[in-house]
């Protein structure tokens, strides 16, 4: 800031005087050298340096005056300052002039401590969510629930959208079951669905069954119990008896969501060999798949008689022996996905990780005479039960299900 000198006798006291500057009002056309007049241009417009600061050029250049001297406004000839967070410097008038600008505009400052504050604030909640975002992101910390639209992904960041980063994540949800009856034995799959062992299969993987065994991704082995069945779904809830703590619930995705041509992963257990990954994309939807609801149909498979797989049909044609005279039918997602025996059970999962199906028919070459066991195997026709048709039959199945 600059002072203002004043000379002696300069400038008359008393109330009686009405201006201050006396000798201006007698002689409008002189120029005092110590207030020189205003510029005959336009001042120029403020510079915006950053939000909530402002500075003001001209400053420093005078300008003063009060309803005397340079103006009736204390700002004439310049803009005005902004009334908050303004950083213009002017200089002080001589006493007896209106309030100088330098008040005026420390009184006007005076709010912007408040406005920086809020500033602060609402920089600071935008920096904090960003970094809530960013450290979600980098660590692909993802909450796995039982059930979620297919836009939640539980597969990391950097491995999103990669079959190996969905085997990852999902594989430690996914089990082999070994069902053994009078009739035999026959190898499944099947999905945890809850961290207290709850897990869901196809009916015919576990029908008839006396005992059940299930290997989880470590190789530890545990007895399950039935809980429940559906046949006219082909599904089926077990249970493990003293499950242990860890257990990776998988997520439940959105089978509505699914369109043809999407990627999706299939974890199963064919043959017996236990976490086995393929993928392909969804081939078709809404494909009306019949399968069988007779109990006998399954101890048939555990013996191992016909194919080794279970019979469906599909387009009015009977694959894989016969499904026998009481039947079922229902809407089936389909996939080129490699499906084969044992894989009955096990999950059809989308790219973000999420369970979309759960596979049930497949179709193999072998099932036909003229066909060798060479030729058996998956031939990309295979098919499996949507996840909303799963989620909406849950109930059912906790409490004994339709057969019961």
């Amino acid at each position: 800031m600059t002072d203002s000198f004043r000379r002696s006798g300069e400038y008359p006291q008393g109330d009686d005087h009405g201006s201050a500057y006396p000798e201006q009002q007698s002689h409008p056309s002189s120029v005092n050298p110590e207030w020189p007049p205003p510029p005959a241009y336009d001042p120029a417009a403020p510079v915006h340096v950053e939000p909530g600061t402002t500075v003001w050029p001209g400053s420093g250049h005078g300008g003063g005056g009060g309803n005397g001297g340079h103006g009736a406004d204390p700002y004439a000839g310049y803009p005005d300052p902004d009334p908050v967070g303004s950083t213009a410097a002017f200089a002080t008038t001589a006493p007896g002039h209106p309030e100088p600008r330098a008040a005026a505009t420390a009184k006007r400052r005076a709010k912007g401590p408040f406005a920086l504050l809020a500033a602060v604030a609402i920089v600071a909640a935008a920096i904090g969510g960003g970094t809530a975002y960013a450290f979600q992101e980098l660590t692909g910390n993802d909450t796995v629930a039982s059930s979620s639209t297919s836009s939640t992904s539980v597969v990391p960041t950097s491995q999103r959208g990669t079959v190996s980063g969905v085997a990852k994540a999902v594989s430690p949800s996914i089990v082999e079951i070994s069902a053994t009856s009078n009739a035999g034995s026959s190898t499944g799959s099947g999905v945890i669905i809850t961290t207290g062992g709850e897990i869901v299969t196809n009916n015919h993987v576990i029908s008839g069954a006396s005992e059940i065994k299930v290997q989880l991704n470590d190789g530890k082995s545990y007895t399950a119990k039935t809980v429940g069945t559906d046949s006219k779904k082909d599904l089926a809830l077990i249970k493990l008896e003293n499950a242990p703590s860890g257990l990776k619930p998988a997520t439940l995705g959105d089978s509505d969501g699914i369109q043809v041509g999407d990627q999706v992963v299939a974890i199963g257990s064919p043959e017996g060999l236990t976490g086995t990954v393929t993928s392909g994309i969804v081939s078709a939807l809404d494909r009306d798949v019949t399968v069988s609801t007779d109990e006998s149909q399954g101890q048939q498979q555990q013996q191992g008689g016909g194919s080794g797989q279970w019979p469906f049909e599909f387009g009015g044609r009977q694959f894989n022996g016969d499904t026998g005279s009481s039947t079922t039918t229902y809407k089936a997602l389909q996939t080129d996905a490699s499906l084969n025996p044992g894989n009955s059970g096990g999950a059809l999962i989308d790219m973000n990780g999420n369970i979309v199906g759960i596979n049930s028919a497949m179709y193999s070459a072998a099932s036909d005479s003229s066909s060798s066991s060479s030729s058996a195997g998956s031939v990309g026709l295979g098919f499996a039960i949507p996840i909303n048709t799963v989620k909406s039959d849950l109930a059912t199945l906790r409490a004994g299900g339709s057969d019961s």
